[in-house]
């Protein structure tokens, strides 16, 4: 760990997938036992983005036997509607994944952020002064062997520690363990 000077905070950044279970807030929040600073986590999450999420499902819908339907007609209201929904569930997902870091005794703050992930994880990391970066990802065993996932681009762009968690798996498995990355 990075020694911070005296009477400061020691800032962790976390970039998350997904809500933080129980399980993930306890195993992060112990990374840090042994820091004699106090210990400050700023959560991002970040919201998908509807049009994205609806033009994928178009060009689902224009293969194969789908030209038989009638046309699927999405208005603009439809995907501001459907963001809407995204929005207030990334709020849901970043308040339960708050009050998990927090029943664990952290002092933790965080957003939602709609821009690339890694370009708010930069921008976050400059404006706290952060001593370190977690990822917090589902396993992407091609992107990650791609070297084109949210660590890789993080680590290639800050200057602190980044470390890549999996979700919802303790830290034996992610060394290898029977439901971890064991590799190709």
């Amino acid at each position: 760990m990075t020694a911070t000077p005296a009477g400061s905070t020691y800032d962790v950044v976390l970039l998350v997938e997904q809500p933080l279970s129980p399980q993930d807030a306890g195993r992060l929040l112990s990374l840090h036992e042994a820091v004699t600073d106090p210990v400050r986590y700023h959560l991002l999450l970040p919201v998908d983005d509807a049009s994205g999420q609806v033009e994928s499902a178009m060009g689902v819908l224009g293969t194969g036997d789908a030209y038989v339907a009638s046309p699927v007609v999405i208005t603009p209201d439809d995907v501001q509607g459907a963001q809407r929904e995204l929005l207030t569930r990334a709020r849901a997902d970043l308040d339960a994944a708050l009050a998990a870091l927090r029943t664990g005794g952290a002092d933790a703050t965080g957003q939602v952020v709609s821009e690339e992930p890694v370009d708010a994880l930069v921008a976050k990391v400059s404006a706290v002064g952060a001593a370190e970066v977690i990822v917090l990802t589902r396993s992407h065993v091609v992107a990650e062997f791609l070297h084109v996932d949210w660590t890789s681009k993080a680590r290639r762009k800050l200057g602190v520690p980044v470390l890549h968690l999996i979700e919802h798996e303790n830290f034996d498995e992610q060394a290898g363990g029977p439901e971890g990355i064991s590799g190709f």
